[in-house]
């Protein structure tokens, strides 16, 4: 059973700091690119930040400069740092993963999501 286990979210207000973290099953972590996305209320879900297993990186525009993507292979583990946080940072961030399993199949696990909420 793949899990992605998120942590970290919360409350802050404008111009803090939050670290997100993930937590994937030791089957997938080594192989997958990981990546947040996050939803806001009457959104779409959106790519925040992801990260190839080989450690390159994509950040979206409008985080860029304040948000960082990471990865700890020994730990299994996806973080995100959020600096300097807006309002409209508002939103649930999804841990995701995807990959080619070994019978040659693409796959992509969720997270249960984590609130974060960034008041004026």
């Amino acid at each position: 059973q793949v899990q992605l286990a998120e942590s970290g979210g919360g409350s802050m207000q404008t111009g803090g700091s939050l670290r997100l973290s993930c937590a994937a099953s030791v089957s997938i972590f080594s192989k997958s690119a990981m990546g947040w996305y996050r939803q806001a209320p009457g959104k779409q879900r959106e790519l925040v930040a992801a990260i190839t297993n080989g450690g390159s990186t994509n950040v979206a525009d409008s985080v860029k400069g304040r948000f960082t993507i990471s990865r700890d292979n020994a730990k299994n583990t996806v973080y995100l740092q959020m600096n300097s946080l807006k309002p409209e940072d508002t939103a649930v961030y999804y841990c995701n993963a995807r990959g080619i399993d070994g019978q040659l199949r693409p796959y992509t696990y969720w997270g249960q999501g984590t609130q974060v909420t960034v008041s004026s």
